[in-house]
């Protein structure tokens, strides 16, 4: 019955030698009367299948006829395979017994076909399916390299299993498989192999040692190809040396050092040039011969006298604030014009007359105060307001141009007193915008700081040199408040070239006279300020007057021109800021206002213009200047030489 479970595909075969399943193989067979009949179906499905597995694959059927490793008991190297009846098996069956004669002429055969083949190659069939798995990677991990396919080993015919101690043991016939080791990491630095766990090819020969890596003793053929690649790249490198690492750094360093040097030489040429400056060389003060200067001032109160835009004359009298009376004014006026600017022959907005102007008009003829006659409902224009408070000194137009300005007089005053600071009068404190009130206080040094920003007004100039207006609110009668025409209060205006400013008094303020007048000196037309104050000698209006007349004739005797620069003096250079420098020259000669030992500043400017980068010798370049506002005296300057750009090398090793 055993016949049937075998494969179809064994009857050809027949003359092929069965592997060692046979009862002489596998040692003493028990008897039929042992009991061993019931364990024939399955001895003989498991002979049948390793006779399939066999003939499918005659490395697996080597394998497993491969001697089991010896133990401490010979009965178990044996596994006891049932044998059939003789008379139940069929004639064409072989027989399951080998001869003892061919078993080893089978063995000698195959032993000389193994002594044939190259080492390599025996090494490869020696090599158990876990050896084969191990993979070599070259040191280079950026070289491609195919991953070789893997082998999958058959899987063995599941072993016969007895029922007793004397019928084999599983493991003796079961075909020994190791699955591959873990892949590790594919940086191995060499091809390793693990030990080898199964036995060596069936052979009554030992078999020939194989070759290593290096493939010198293999006379068969050559190694392996990876035995071939571990040798070309497994090359080691060469020695590091002192001399190798410096070289190795001074390529490094000097490629990067003359990288950024030609990055260096790129961005310095390319930068933007600096803009040129014009610098004095030239002395920055000039100071007049002779001693000090001596003027006629009064004998009471104080004084100043001071040349817009050169410097001070000199000054008299301890500068404490004290009442200014009418002066107060000047700040009124000046705020108004700073406020409500108007141009040469306008006459400005027109500005309704309230009630309240109206009152303080009829309560100041009363007292006796300065006024104008002006009605509620009339329109007064900006400009004849103005002379109304300068001129005639209307206190009532004063208190109606501050509600005008800031809505109320209170507010008015406020900005009055910031004005002050502003200007830096220290000792200056504003109650009122006429002046009436005695605690309105001031110095005639502080009032001379006004009269200089107040007279560069061109308005406020010709409202203060003025000697009278029309006015167009009065009534016209014969009274000072009613007249059409109102007179200035000022009597030295127009003589004597003063131009200003306004007069101020009060019984506690006593007289006093804030004043301005023009004189020529040389090519220039100068401006003399100054201030009397606190003259109570009756009567104190002419008192002041008086006084202030004398000290505006001395101040123009005293004044006198003095060449501070020669035309063709070098006063100066044009730096192109890199280092380069081109002189500059006055174009003609520069002669200033002075007096017995004033000191004048002297500055190089240039008017605000932009220097060029490169200019032709004679190029007007600047100016030189004496003096400020009113007072200034100046005169071009020219370059000496040419102007040129700086040059490459300049530009290279430049700093900032």
């Amino acid at each position: 019955m055993a016949e049937a479970s075998l494969p179809k595909s064994s009857a050809p075969e027949a003359s092929t030698p069965e592997p060692k399943a046979t009862a002489e193989a596998a040692g003493p067979q028990p008897s039929e009367g042992e009991g061993s009949a019931p364990e024939e179906p399955q001895a003989s499905k498991a002979a049948e299948a390793r006779v399939a597995a066999a003939k499918s694959d005659p490395r697996a059927a080597s394998a497993s006829v491969s001697p089991a490793p010896p133990t401490s008991s010979p009965v178990s190297d044996h596994r006891a395979v049932p044998t059939h009846d003789a008379a139940s098996k069929p004639e064409s069956e072989p027989k399951s017994e080998t001869d003892p004669a061919s078993e080893s002429a089978s063995a000698s055969a195959s032993a000389a076909a193994w002594a044939r083949k190259p080492s390599w190659a025996a090494r490869a069939e020696s090599e158990s399916e876990s050896e084969r798995t191990s993979e070599f990677v070259a040191l280079k991990p950026d070289l491609p390299h195919p991953a070789p396919p893997r082998r999958v080993a058959p899987t063995p015919a599941p072993p016969a299993v007895g029922d007793g101690p004397g019928q084999g043991s599983p493991e003796a016939d079961v075909t020994r498989e190791f699955g591959a080791p873990p892949r590790t990491d594919d940086r191995t630095m060499a091809l390793t192999r693990p030990p080898a766990s199964s036995p060596a090819p069936p052979s009554a020969a030992p078999a020939p040692t194989p070759a290593t890596a290096a493939g010198g003793d293999d006379a068969g053929g050559p190694p392996p190809p990876l035995d071939l690649l571990a040798q070309l790249t497994n090359t080691p490198p060469k020695p590091e040396t002192v001399a190798r690492t410096v070289g190795r750094r001074i390529k490094i360093w000097g490629t990067l050092v003359a990288l950024l040097a030609v990055v260096l030489v790129v961005v310095q040429a390319l930068r933007p040039l600096p803009t040129p400056t014009l610098k004095l060389t030239a002395e920055s003060t000039h100071t007049a011969a002779g001693g000090a200067l001596s003027l006629p001032w009064p004998s009471e109160g104080q004084a100043v006298v001071d040349i817009n835009g050169l410097g001070r004359m000199g000054t008299y009298g301890e500068m404490k604030p004290l009442p200014i009376g009418s002066v107060a004014k000047v700040m009124t006026t000046y705020l108004v014009l700073r406020d409500h600017p108007l141009k040469a022959g306008d006459k400005g907005p027109s500005i309704p007359v309230d009630q309240k102007a109206q009152d303080d008009y009829t309560n100041g003829v009363k007292e006796k105060e300065s006024v104008v006659e002006v009605k509620a409902g009339q329109q007064v224009s900006e400009l004849e307001a103005l002379q109304a408070v300068m001129l005639p000194s209307a206190n009532n137009v004063a208190r109606l141009l501050a509600r005008w300005d800031a809505s109320t007089e209170e507010a008015f005053i406020k900005k009055m007193n910031d004005t002050a600071k502003e200007l830096g009068m220290t000792n200056t404190t504003y109650t009122d915008a006429s002046g009436l009130m005695e605690s309105t206080v001031s110095t005639a040094e502080d009032q001379v700081k006004l009269a200089k920003r107040a007279m560069a007004d061109p308005v406020f100039r010709a409202i203060a040199k003025s000697p009278s207006y029309t006015s167009t609110t009065t009534s016209g009668g014969g009274t000072i408040d009613t007249a059409r025409t109102q007179n200035n209060f000022n009597k030295l205006v127009p003589l004597n070239g003063v131009v200003g400013i306004k007069t101020g008094s009060t019984t506690k303020a006593g007289g006093n006279l804030l004043f301005a007048a023009e004189t020529t000196v040389g090519d220039s037309k100068q401006l003399v300020i100054g201030a009397v104050f606190g003259q109570h000698r009756a009567p104190i209006i002419d008192t002041a007057t008086a006084a202030s007349k004398s000290l505006i004739l001395a101040a123009d005797k005293a004044l006198r021109s003095e060449t501070v620069v020669k035309k063709g003096d070098v006063v100066g250079h044009v730096d192109d800021g890199l280092g380069g420098t081109v002189p500059v020259v006055a174009t003609k000669d520069l002669s200033v206002p002075v007096w017995s030992g004033a000191s004048v500043g002297i500055s190089l400017t240039d008017g605000g213009r932009t220097l060029p980068h490169t200019a032709k010798a004679g190029t007007q370049i600047g100016t030189l200047t004496v003096g400020t506002g009113i007072g200034e005296v100046k005169v071009p300057v020219a370059l000496k030489g040419d102007l040129a750009e700086p040059s490459f090398g300049a530009k290279l090793t430049r700093i900032g």
